[in-house]
C-alpha cells in the first residue's frame, strides 16, 4: 500500500531545469569553465556543491572559491525563479489529487531550503506539504537515497510504502535505491532513453496522471 507521496521540485513542480542550466553556465563562465546545456544535463538532480566540486576537479580555476561559484548559482537561479517560473502543467492538480485523498505529501529536493521556500511561497503551496526536506542536510546528495530515506523517516512511513515523482535519472536512481515506487517525468530530449524504464510509471507530464495510474501504482507489489 502507498501511504505517502514524495515530490521532487525542479522539473516536477516547475520547469526550472533551464533556469538552473542558465545560472550554472553564467557562474562557471565567470571562472573560465565553459559549459553547454548538454553538459549541464549530465548533473541534473545532483546537489550544487557536488556539481561545483565535480567541475573543479575537471578543470580547476583560480581567484574564486567553490563557495563563491555555488552562491552565484543559487542567486542566479533564485532571480530567474522569481522572474520567470510558473507551475508545470498538472503539478498543482496532482498535489490536489493526493490532498483530497488525505495522502501525506512531502517534498524532497536537491535544491537548498532557500530556493525551496522561494518556489513554495511564490506558488502559495507550502501548506500542502507535511514534510519539506533538502538534500543540503544530507552527507550525500542524489543519486544517493539519503534524502528520500530521511523524508520517509520524517513521515513515519516505511520507504517501501512511499511513491516518488521525479524527473531526473539521478533522482530516479535515488528513489529506487530507497525501495520506493516511482513515477518519472523525463524531459522531451530524454524521453526515449531506456534507462528511465526502471520507473514504475513514465509520463510526459503530470497533466497525464489519473485515477487509473493511481490504481495501477497501488496494485504493484
Amino acid at each position: 500500500m502507498i501511504k505517502a507521496v514524495i515530490f521532487d521540485m525542479d522539473g516536477v513542480l516547475l520547469d526550472s531545469e533551464p533556469l538552473w542550466h542558465a545560472a550554472e553556465i553564467a557562474a562557471f563562465n565567470e571562472v573560465g569553465v565553459h559549459l553547454t546545456d548538454e553538459m549541464c544535463l549530465e548533473t541534473t538532480g545532483v546537489r550544487v556543491d557536488e556539481v561545483v566540486t565535480y567541475r573543479f576537479r575537471q578543470n580547476p580555476w583560480k581567484n574564486k572559491s567553490q563557495k563563491y561559484v555555488r552562491n552565484t548559482i543559487f542567486a542566479g537561479v533564485e532571480q530567474r525563479i522569481l522572474e520567470h517560473s510558473i507551475p508545470l502543467k498538472g503539478s498543482l492538480e496532482t498535489l490536489e489529487f493526493f490532498r483530497h485523498r488525505n495522502i501525506p505529501i512531502a517534498l524532497a529536493s536537491s535544491s537548498p531550503i532557500r530556493l525551496i521556500n522561494t518556489v513554495l511561497n511564490k506558488f502559495c503551496i507550502k501548506k500542502l506539504f507535511t514534510i519539506i526536506h533538502s538534500a543540503e542536510h544530507e552527507r550525500y546528495g542524489k543519486p544517493h537515497p539519503a534524502v528520500f530515506i530521511t523524508t520517509a523517516k520524517q513521515l513515519r512511513t516505511d520507504p517501501a510504502s512511499c511513491l516518488v515523482f521525479e524527473d531526473s535519472f539521478n533522482g530516479l536512481l535515488a528513489a529506487k535505491a530507497a525501495r520506493m515506487k516511482t513515477v518519472v517525468l523525463p524531459i522531451t530530449k530524454q524521453w526515449n532513453e531506456t534507462r528511465f524504464d526502471i520507473a514504475d510509471l513514465k509520463l510526459k507530464s503530470l497533466a497525464e496522471f489519473s485515477e487509473r495510474h493511481w490504481k495501477h501504482l497501488k496494485a504493484l507489489p
